[in-house]
């Protein structure tokens, strides 16, 4: 008789007597449940144990739920991800949406609706990735390439088409591209820069950041001492826009 492998649930909370709660309630529905105190160590695990479903708190220490929310969906827009927070304010709501999140429950919340949310997300992504979704698929998801001025990049294929010819871009390259893809015209700090992209919490001191920006600018940039698209932010980060 074969044997059933168990969904797999990550449980990335700081509070330890609810992550503990939530793991052995969920391990009494039969999931394989794991707990991260940050997000620094939940990214991680969500890349060395790929779960099936992720409930993720929102005020973490190091790098926040928002964060970790975005940094995933930069590299993954299908894992179910359920926000349990105590914000409640519709703006969170909303900002959460609009990175990607799937379902979201404030605390205090009720054990019962919780375990009805999680088996229902994984309910849905079953069923998604066994029969697809045209109908639901925003149409932007569908785009694999992106040109701006006379550069066009192909993340199909990792490869941008730009001033120094064709260029084979790394993994880091693709995703801290499509994360200021995402945040076109609005300036993201170097911290944010660091937790979405690297993991790295804000008191980090490095130069990995800045070094991107320096590559991006010859890659992209007519002069990359007077750049147009990868403009320096004073006493923030950096901002990527173009017309």
């Amino acid at each position: 008789m074969k044997k059933i492998k168990k969904k797999r649930i990550l449980v990335i909370e700081d509070e330890n007597h609810i992550a503990e709660g939530l793991k052995l309630n969920l391990a009494l529905q039969g999931y394989d449940v794991m707990i991260a105190p940050d997000g620094v160590s939940g990214l991680d695990q969500w890349k060395k144990w790929r779960p099936d479903l992720i409930v993720l708190d929102i005020m973490l220490p190091g790098i926040d739920g928002f964060s970790v929310l975005q940094s995933i969906r930069l590299e993954n827009e299908q894992i179910p991800i359920l926000i349990l927070s105590a914000k409640n304010a519709s703006d969170d709501k909303v900002k959460g949406l609009s990175y990607g999140v799937d379902d979201y429950l404030a605390k205090p919340f009720n054990l019962e609706e919780l375990l009805l949310r999680v088996e229902r997300l994984l309910t849905q992504a079953s069923w998604y990735r066994k029969n697809g979704d045209p109908d639901e698929i925003d149409p932007s998801l569908l785009a694999q390439t992106y040109a701006f001025g006379g550069n066009k990049i192909d993340f199909e294929l990792s490869v941008a088409h730009c001033r120094c010819g064709e260029i084979y871009l790394t993994e880091q390259e693709v995703k801290i591209l499509k994360l200021f893809i995402a945040n076109k015209g609005k300036p993201i700090s170097r911290s944010k820069l660091l937790g979405i992209g690297w993991g790295y919490t804000g008191s980090m001191a490095t130069r990995t950041v800045d070094n991107f920006i320096v590559r991006f600018r010859k890659y992209f940039e007519d002069d990359p001492k007077k750049p147009v698209y990868f403009k320096s932010v004073r006493s923030v980060g950096y901002i990527f826009d173009h017309d």
